[in-house]
């Protein structure tokens, strides 16, 4: 075994040793933190996470005017949506690798930064190369915070605690672009304003959560907190033979691409657990932002609302997702039983069981809108309801395809997630160009039943990797 360095110590020893923890009730551990400390960086996360989920949709109602300013077709109008969606995609490629060699905390200043200087940029644009363009570099570094967040609260809580924290983060990504095509919404009908407004808000947010990031929270990351804590005792002692682990590793950009930014790729392409919890997720997001059309053409073209009011129907999806939440919470009795059988440990299958109800009703909430919304003389409010088994679907697959990563990649949960979230983020951004032909050529009740088919078909997974993912996790190469 490596020994343990200590202050006492440090003087006196002379052989090259690693810094560690002095034992699990450090202080210096992020997960022996104080409650207060978790609960206002948790806090501080889930605001900048809907905040840059926001911004993805808040230019969806904006689509019209920008088409009468620069002469282009709605196709081309939502690149706006989808060429942001696609940095989130790529973006995590750079932010989850970057996090697992520097840490969590110079990531995120970065990334809040640059979202902010590039909402600001998009604003101001002159011409819709620039739009295009800029939207995309906003949604790259806008990714950060969806890439970092459940590595983060996998840094600073334990199995039984993170469940709570990482429902409360799925429920601002979906939150940010569902309240987003109201707002957007009414600032595009307000005439003293205009569609840059749907970038100067998500820059003004931006910038204030910048100086709160890099005031509030610290590094996160256990192998660099005591690389820190080497770099102290080595200046408080004057013995240089005190090294971190993590020190160890040497920069070269060549090796830093081979091992880290192409590890999120070769986990989807090797790691089925990866691939299979990503292509759940990736079908649940890429649904949100089809949602981004689907739901305008219902409630806007059909019923005859506002560009403003035709937005407040996504609401039925949050009270669906908040419904989710209360199911997921109802299922920590049973994850806590199953942990006393078994000494304290949870195995990360016990997440999945929660999404194939989930699964069901997302599916079901598919057909009752699209059997619903596609004629004007059925009441608006009966679509609405629709959203109530859409949202309890949303949340109830997405986060336990997120949390069965984090937990089931422990080591290398930043490249998990972030290859979750790349293909996610590729259907987020995909499914918008193609949503307004596929509604248009077959009608909103055969699309939506065309989408609902392909939910049921993915009920199966959860279902699998409940019965068989222990056996493949401990199979897999990429595991560690």
């Amino acid at each position: 075994m490596k020994p343990r360095a200590s202050e006492s110590s440090a003087k006196t020893e002379t052989v090259a040793r690693h810094v560690e923890f002095d034992g699990q009730d450090d202080t210096l551990s992020p997960l022996n933190w104080p409650m207060k400390k978790k609960v206002y960086t948790s806090a501080t996360l889930g605001i900048t996470t809907m905040v840059v989920a926001f911004a993805s949709s808040v230019f969806s109602p904006a689509i019209p005017q920008v088409m009468k300013v620069y002469g282009i077709t709605q196709e081309v109008g939502t690149l706006g949506v989808s060429l942001y969606v696609f940095g989130f995609a790529f973006g995590p490629l750079a932010f989850g690798p970057f996090s697992e060699f520097k840490g969590r905390y110079p990531p995120m200043v970065i990334a809040m930064f640059g979202f902010t200087i590039f909402s600001f940029a998009t604003a101001v644009s002159k011409d819709v190369q620039s739009l295009f363009i800029l939207r995309f570099f906003t949604g790259f570094f806008g990714s950060g915070p969806l890439t970092l967040a459940g590595p983060l609260f996998r840094d600073i809580f334990s199995q039984r605690q993170l469940g709570v924290p990482i429902v409360m983060f799925c429920l601002m990504v979906f939150i940010g672009p569902l309240v987003a095509p109201f707002v957007g919404g009414f600032i595009v009908m307000n005439r003293s304003l205009s569609w840059r407004w749907t970038a100067y808000i998500p820059g003004i947010l931006g910038a204030a959560l910048t100086v709160l990031v890099a005031l509030v929270l610290d590094e996160t990351y256990a192998p660099v907190v005591l690389a820190h804590k080497a770099n102290r005792l080595r200046r408080e002692t004057g013995d240089w033979s005190l090294h971190a682990e993590h020190e160890e590793t040497s920069f070269n950009l060549c090796g830093v691409t081979r091992e880290y930014l192409s590890h999120p790729l070769k986990m989807l392409v090797w790691d089925p657990i990866v691939l299979c919890m990503s292509l759940f997720g990736a079908f649940v997001y890429g649904l949100l932002y089809l949602f981004l059309t689907a739901y305008p053409i219902i409630f806007h073209r059909i019923h005859g609302m506002s560009l403003g009011v035709s937005g407040l129907p996504y609401l039925g999806i949050i009270v669906g997702q908040l419904l989710g939440a209360v199911a997921i919470a109802a299922t920590q009795p049973w994850i806590e039983h199953k942990a006393e059988q078994t000494g304290g440990q949870i195995m990360p299958e016990w997440r999945l069981p929660i999404a194939i109800p989930g699964a069901a009703a997302f599916s079901a909430g598919l057909f009752w809108l699209g059997w619903s919304g596609y004629k004007h003389t059925t009441h608006w409010i009966v679509p609405t309801l629709s959203g109530l088994l859409t949202g309890f679907g949303l949340l109830t697959m997405f986060l336990p395809s997120l949390a069965y990563l984090v937990e089931a990649r422990e080591r290398k949960s930043a490249s998990a997630v972030a290859a979750h979230t790349f293909l996610r983020s590729v259907a987020g951004g995909g499914f918008p160009l193609f949503a307004t032909y596929m509604f248009n050529e077959l009608g909103v009740e055969w699309a939506c039943t065309l989408l609902g088919c392909l939910g049921a078909l993915l009920i199966p997974i959860p279902v699998l990797l409940y019965m068989f993912g222990a056996r493949i996790r401990a199979k897999s190469q990429l595991s560690s």
